[in-house]
């Protein structure tokens, strides 16, 4: 088992991208995520936290209830009122009370960098220090939590350069950063440890080596699968065990240690500055099933040729060279300094302003969605969730303190919540010192949505003003038709069903395009009025759909005078519209005559300008090859004088 603990308005032009479903390995079958059930954690810091000043926070460990915090921080208060005291780089505190600790006072000469709780009820300490408690101990010492006093017998060393960071996994204890020697013994910016000794293991032989832009290497951060078997490094080197891999790499710890095939140019080109951001990889964090990992970065302008201030998903299972990305999260040149994953949610700090941003450059563009320097995005979409306490601080904050500063250099899940180490005093427009906490508990959970699974039921067509027609369906044949008088449906395009509502393009008179998205609730009776879906899509002109349905995640559709099958990731907790329009690989089907659409079965059934009836399969996953082949489809039924298949406003219901 691995423990992780860390260091540190109008009508729009529409950019159609091809689909980035697969990554390139044996198999081609596209990676396409299922959205599930997540927790949260509270919006709202806890407000017992102790505070600090000066520098930033940067680590925090928990050993029973006592949590430890480094950093580079040199003072330490209680509550916003209290006296400062002197206390540099490493402190502790209980968990449940907030009163700081007056037995565990180390004394260290450099900043920490990582902490964790080691084997044996120990406290593992990485960093940039000479020297602790007036003894030599390069950049690595275990410590007694009570105390602070040093395990004189646990032996690792940093001889050579500061530790950047640290992952523990079984008795394997991970060190990275920037050194070329840990016990006396050569690794350059990665080795392994006995974690109850510190003594190295001479069977991990793995090296990251030349920097970029001719700068010395350094491994920045690491993370090992919860399993154990993969690891994936992340930093400033070219090389590992001198073949190319640029800022980052997979390596397998299922026998002798080895690079796996496994490779991207999605970080080799500069961002803005090479000067500035020599490397721009900043975090890497797998998922809770070691399937994926995420990766923050920063960097300036540079994408989408490279991943620069972006968050991006890879999939661990996935070989060769020339990986792509599952989905990237661009914030539109803001820095992401840390990640988190916990509870099916990805966590990221930094001072960005936008998530979901990839229309414009240091702006809010088509589809931004405002996350001031920290946000939670879904793993299957990257699409933020509606969770935003933002980076910012009180009206009454206390003198000498700022609201905002450049990053979040930890975010850490504790077993109480989500701590946050930043290098300013703002968060959830309160007073918090350099750290805090957001609780688990007042957090929320919430479930994936979709439309129905059952292939029996009703399709329902808009054939009049406030009135549908209702049919039934058994997913191959239609019955007997019914009119039914829904006031609230009017004015409708496309139409979609999720879970106890639809989703419908409603012409709407003074909006940014003269539509929008709006919810109804609907259980089979009668349409409920409508509300907007979310003011972040304003920008988006639904009205333009001729015909759409929603599924794992992801808003599929067609549009007016194109000939294709889009899709855009489409959050359902905020409501939220991906940014990025994707066009899928079909055949067989021509998409411009579409008119309604709905998920049946597996099947895409589907009107069109000439009022026929047809379904096809679909299968999403079957990318880069087509997933439809038109030379599949039925014809469900043909148009009649009493109804044609026409319209957009078409959505499957059980009800």
């Amino acid at each position: 088992m691995s423990v992780r603990r860390r260091t540190r308005a109008g009508v729009v032009a529409l950019a159609v991208v091809a689909a980035v479903l697969s990554v390139p390995s044996v198999s081609s079958a596209a990676v396409v995520p299922v959205p599930g059930t997540a927790t949260l954690v509270s919006a709202n810091p806890s407000d017992t936290t102790p505070h600090a000043r000066d520098g930033e926070t940067r680590a925090f460990a928990q050993v029973g209830n006592t949590v430890f915090v480094g950093g580079s921080f040199t003072q330490l208060r209680q509550t916003a009122s209290s006296a400062w005291i002197t206390q540099r780089y490493l402190f502790a505190y209980d968990r449940t009370t907030g009163t700081m600790s007056t037995s565990f006072l180390p004394v260290l000469d450099g900043a920490v960098n990582t902490l964790l709780a080691g084997p044996g009820g120990t406290l593992i300490v990485g960093g940039a220090f000479k020297n602790v408690n007036g003894v030599s101990r390069k950049n690595l010492v275990a410590l007694n939590p009570a105390t602070g006093a040093i395990i004189d017998s646990w032996v690792g060393r940093s001889d050579g350069g500061t530790v950047r960071d640290l992952v523990l996994s079984g008795n394997s204890l991970y060190v990275a950063g920037a050194f070329n020697w840990l016990n006396g013994t050569a690794h350059a910016g990665l080795g392994r440890l006995n974690a109850t000794t510190g003594a190295i293991d001479p069977t991990f032989a793995v090296d990251a080596t030349v920097g970029r832009h001719g700068t010395t290497s350094y491994v920045w951060t690491i993370d090992v699968t919860p399993d154990g078997g993969t690891l994936v490094l992340g930093g400033n080197f070219t090389l590992v065990n001198d073949l190319p891999r640029n800022q980052i790499a997979l390596v397998d710890l299922t026998g002798t240690p080895t690079v796996l095939d496994w490779s991207t140019e999605k970080y080799v080109p500069p961002c803005a500055a090479p000067t500035t951001f020599v490397h721009y990889v900043q975090d890497v964090r797998f998922g809770e099933d070691g399937s994926w990992f995420v990766v923050g970065s920063n960097g300036g302008g540079g994408w989408p040729t490279a991943y620069c201030d972006a968050l991006v998903r890879f999939e661990t299972p996935a070989r060769g060279a020339g990986q792509l990305a599952t989905w990237v999260d661009f914030t539109g040149n803001d820095t992401i300094t840390s990640v988190e994953v916990a509870d099916n949610v990805i966590y990221l700090g930094g001072h960005f302003r936008w998530l979901n941003n990839p229309n414009a450059n240091d702006a809010a563009g088509n589809g931004a969605i405002d996350r001031l320097g920290i946000g939670a995005v879904t793993p299957a979409t990257g699409l933020p969730v509606n969770w935003n306490p933002r980076r910012s601080g009180s009206a009454s904050m206390p003198a000498g303190t700022t609201a905002w500063g450049s990053a979040v250099p930890v975010l850490w899940r504790g077993s109480d919540g989500l701590y946050f180490g930043h290098n300013s005093d703002g968060m959830g427009e309160e007073y918090h010192g350099r750290l805090g906490m957001f609780p688990l508990a007042g957090g929320r959970t919430f479930t994936a949505k979709n439309p129905p699974s059952a292939t029996t039921g009703n399709l329902y067509l808009a054939t009049a003003p406030g009135a549908v027609t209702k049919v039934p369906f058994d997913g191959a044949a239609l019955g007997t038709s019914t009119v039914v008088s829904q006031p609230a449906y009017t004015a409708a395009g496309a139409t979609w069903r999720v879970d106890d509502r639809i989703y419908w393009a409603h012409t709407v008179a003074g909006t940014p395009t003269g539509s929008r998205i709006d919810v109804s609730l609907f259980n089979g009776g009668a349409i409920g009025s409508p509300w907007e879906a979310s003011g972040y899509n304003d920008w988006f002109n639904p009205a333009l759909l001729t015909g759409a349905f929603y599924l794992d995640g992801r808003l599929y559709y067609t549009r007016t005078g194109t000939n294709n099958l889009y899709y855009r990731y489409f959050e359902i907790d905020g409501n939220y519209l991906g940014a990025t329009e994707f066009a899928l690989p079909t055949t067989g089907v021509t998409w411009s005559a579409v008119r309604g659409m709905a998920w049946v079965g597996g099947r895409i059934v589907y009107g069109a300008t000439d009022g026929t009836l047809r379904s096809v399969p679909f299968d999403p996953t079957a990318a880069p090859t087509a997933v439809v082949n038109g030379a599949t489809a039925t014809v469900i039924a043909t148009a009649a004088p009493e109804l044609s298949w026409s319209t957009p406003s078409m959505f499957f219901s059980v009800q």
